[in-house]
């Protein structure tokens, strides 16, 4: 798989800062919040991402002038980071490659689980990350249709409906989760 621009990767690169003191301050509290979202949902302190970020709440503001900004940048940057995994496994065999990237893509769907309450559907960005993941998940799964090692009778819409089902369920532990995602992809899986 050739690396290519993703529209989310567009996005993502016009966001962050360019000075390297203000680039680490971004990328921390991205990461600050991605975990903040994760662990409190939605509705996490805004002070406790710039506590975990190492910075004040004004480089928060400078940097995600509203909530909805922050939400939306750490979904993009999530997609993105989606998308470059994809091109990372593409070099594995058609099924390893396409259900490490589906273990990646469950994953990030506890995240934007946190977020997506605060992101319309319609939005341009949501829009543009939704197009990315198909455009880098999409191959994976035609590759493994073409080798005879996933369902032909599917979509790569359906095998993603799937997975966010799953991950939309509470299950009380990753153990678990991951135990009824092999069973849902061995349902996937032909012999070959």
């Amino acid at each position: 798989m050739t690396a290519q621009p993703f529209p989310v990767s567009e996005i993502v690169a016009s966001q962050r800062p360019h000075r390297k003191d203000a680039a680490r301050n971004y990328d921390a509290l991205l990461a600050a919040a991605r975990e903040a979202f994760a662990e409190n949902g939605s509705e996490a302190s805004l002070e406790d991402i710039a506590r975990r970020a190492g910075v004040g709440i004004g480089t928060l503001y400078r940097n995600f002038p509203t909530r909805r900004h922050l939400f939306e940048s750490v979904y993009a940057d999530e997609v993105n980071a989606l998308c470059r995994f994809a091109q990372e496994v593409a070099v594995q065999e058609p099924w390893e490659a396409l259900t490490t990237w589906l273990r990646r893509f469950t994953e990030y769907m506890v995240t934007k689980r946190a977020v997506r309450d605060a992101l319309n559907d319609e939005s341009e960005i949501f829009q543009a990350c939704r197009d990315s993941m198909y455009q880098a998940g999409g191959p994976l799964f035609e590759r493994a249709q073409q080798a005879g090692r996933a369902r032909a009778d599917m979509e790569f819409d359906d095998l993603l409906r799937m997975v966010a089902g799953i991950t939309a369920t509470n299950f009380p532990t990753d153990t678990q989760r991951d135990r009824v995602l092999a069973v849902a992809l061995d349902g996937v899986r032909t012999a070959g």
